[in-house]
């Protein structure tokens, strides 16, 4: 079964950084795909989550969240419609927060963080460990996205709406070449 790793927090800003390509260069028994978003491998190989949290984590050079979904959570997210009624538009990012564990009490969405009269982000519904939402394209923005992680209680990390897409690209690749 394939599974999808994300980082928390590497490689932005000159923050905890290191090379992608490296780690899956020491690491080719897993199979690991970069996908190209700081810190979003997909894993090809079968392998539980303890032995790829321990394998990734060892070759890190610094601590951060690891947070393993299966495909099929991933293939689930992206067969819902989790962006209904909202229309696409340039100064608006679609988003997905990936919780790194369930959270006990779950919020009411949709729920909006406002900055003066409008907001900055708007969480619209959870789906298993995802939180999608969107966020407008503003200096202040980081900084809300950081209120998410208290909301619900745990550790996120977020990815563009694009990046899943991109997942989708190497989930499918992967679903049809030969073994």
């Amino acid at each position: 079964m394939a599974h999808v790793v994300f980082l928390r927090g590497v490689n932005i800003g000159g923050h905890r950084v290191f090379r992608p390509a490296s780690l899956v260069a020491q690491l080719p028994q897993l199979g690991l795909v970069n996908v190209g978003a700081a810190g979003t491998f997909v894993v090809r190989e079968r392998v539980s989550r303890a032995v790829l949290r321990q394998a990734l984590g060892g070759r890190l050079p610094f601590n951060t969240e690891i947070v393993i979904c299966r495909a099929a959570q991933i293939e689930a997210l992206l067969a819902r419609d989790v962006f209904a009624g909202e229309p696409r538009r340039s100064d608006r990012v679609r988003f997905v927060s990936v919780l790194s564990r369930r959270p006990e009490v779950a919020p009411l969405l949709p729920m909006e963080f406002r900055h003066g009269r409008r907001w900055l982000v708007k969480l619209l519904t959870q789906f298993d460990c995802f939180v999608a939402g969107l966020y407008r394209r503003d200096m202040k923005t980081i900084g809300y996205l950081g209120r998410i992680d208290r909301v619900f209680d745990a550790p996120v990390t977020t990815r563009t709406w694009r990046t899943f897409g991109r997942i989708a690209e190497v989930l499918g690749s992967h679903a049809r070449s030969p073994r």
